[in-house]
C-alpha cells in the first residue's frame, strides 16, 4: 500500500501545501505574501493572518492537483520550526485538525531539515540525481547558514554555522540600506549579473574552524556607501550594479571558503546546497566551478525547491514516518532552533 503525505509549510510568509506518494512529487502549491514589500521585511501579525485565509485553500488544490482525496491520505507533515511562531501556530493547529478529522497521524518537521533534503524531492519525468551518503550541505538562508554533515536521512552534524547574521539577511538588509528594494538577494543578484566584481573590496571576516559571521561585511558597505555618497550624492546610482556584484562576490567567497576547507577536513566529495539564497544565481555558478575543480560531485535543487516550500516539509516528513516518528496532538511550534 502506497504511503501518501501532505506535507504543510507555514514557517514565515509562505503558506504550501504538497502531496508525495512513496517519495514521489504529486503536487506542490504555494501562496506567496506581496503585503510585505511595502515594509522592507516580513510583518509577522500580517503573515499569520494571511496564513490563515490561505492554509484552506491551499491544502485544498494541492490535493486536487495530485487527484488525491484526504481519505486516501496516510499521514500530514507539517513544519513545528524554527520560524514566526504566529505563522508556525496556523500550519500545526490545521495538522493536528485534519489528522484528528482523518484519524491519521501527524509528523512534524525541522523547516531546516525540509532544506536540507530538497535534493530527495522526486519529480515525474525529471531524472532522479541524489546525493550519495555522507554528504555536505551548504545551509544558505534568511536566517540561517550553516555546514551540514548529513549522514543519513534523519543523522545531521552542524559542522558550522553563523555566529551573528545569517548570509541572506546581509543580502535582505544591505539592499535595504541601498534602497533597492525587500527581498533583496533576487535584487543583487539580477544587478550583480551587470556589475563588475572585481572592482571594489569589501572587508571578510575572520572567524576560526567553520563558523560564519556576516555582520562585519554589512558594516563595510554601510560605511563605504556612506562615505562615497558624502564624495558625491550619486554615487550609488552610478556604480550600483558594480557593488552589488562585488559584494555577492565576497559573501560568495565567504561561504565557498568554509565550504572548501569542511570538504578536505572530512574527505567528503558530495556536495549539496539549499536554503533560499541557494537560488542565487553566483552562488549556483560557483559551486559547480569548484566542483569541476575539486572532484566534487555537485547537487543543487531546482528552483521552486529552493524557498520555502511544502515538497521539502513532506519529502522530510515521509522519512520520519517510515522510521516510525510520530508527533502528539499536544506538540506546539518553536521559533528558535534552540526549541526544536
Amino acid at each position: 500500500m502506497a504511503d501518501i503525505i501532505l506535507g504543510i509549510e507555514s514557517s514565515c510568509d509562505d503558506t504550501s501545501a504538497a502531496v508525495i506518494r512513496d517519495g514521489w512529487l504529486l503536487s506542490n502549491v504555494i501562496a506567496s505574501q506581496d503585503v510585505h514589500k511595502a515594509y522592507g521585511g516580513v510583518v509577522p501579525e500580517l503573515a499569520s493572518r494571511a496564513h490563515e485565509q490561505n492554509i484552506v485553500p491551499v491544502v485544498s488544490e494541492a490535493l486536487s492537483r495530485a487527484g488525491v482525496s484526504a481519505s486516501e491520505l496516510t499521514a500530514i507533515a507539517f513544519t513545528r520550526g524554527p520560524g514566526l511562531l504566529g505563522s508556525l501556530l496556523v500550519g500545526t493547529s490545521f495538522a493536528k485538525a485534519l489528522g484528528l478529522a482523518l484519524d491519521i497521524p501527524i509528523v512534524m518537521v525541522n523547516h531546516l531539515h525540509g532544506h536540507i533534503l530538497a535534493s530527495f524531492v522526486k519529480e515525474p519525468g525529471v531524472p532522479v540525481r541524489q546525493p550519495q551518503f555522507p554528504y555536505l550541505c551548504l545551509l544558505v538562508s534568511g536566517g540561517n547558514s550553516q555546514i551540514v554533515r548529513v549522514d543519513a536521512p534523519l543523522q545531521f552534524t552542524i559542522l558550522g554555522q553563523t555566529i551573528d547574521d545569517a548570509v541572506g539577511e546581509a543580502f535582505d538588509k544591505c539592499s535595504k540600506m541601498m534602497g533597492l528594494g525587500y527581498p533583496g538577494g533576487p535584487v543583487i543578484d539580477r544587478l550583480a549579473k551587470l556589475g563588475d566584481a572585481t572592482r571594489f573590496k569589501f572587508a571578510k571576516p575572520h572567524i576560526p574552524g567553520l563558523d560564519y559571521s556576516f555582520s562585519g561585511i554589512k558594516t563595510s558597505l554601510l560605511y563605504f556607501v556612506r562615505d562615497e555618497i558624502a564624495k558625491d550624492p550619486d554615487f550609488l546610482e552610478k556604480n550600483k550594479e558594480d557593488i552589488c556584484a562585488s559584494f555577492q562576490k565576497t559573501l560568495i567567497d565567504i561561504l565557498m571558503d568554509k565550504l572548501v576547507k569542511a570538504a578536505k577536513q572530512t574527505g567528503i566529495r558530495e556536495i549539496a546546497i539549499g536554503g533560499g539564497v541557494s537560488a542565487n544565481s553566483g552562488l549556483r555558478a560557483r559551486i559547480q566551478e569548484e566542483g569541476r575543480r575539486r572532484g566534487w560531485n555537485t547537487y543543487l535543487p531546482a528552483f521552486k525547491f529552493t524557498t520555502d516550500n511544502a515538497a521539502m516539509i513532506a519529502i522530510a516528513g515521509y522519512y520520519s514516518y517510515l522510521a516510525g516518528e510520530r508527533a502528539s496532538l499536544d506538540v506546539a511550534p518553536v521559533s528558535r532552533m534552540a526549541d526544536f
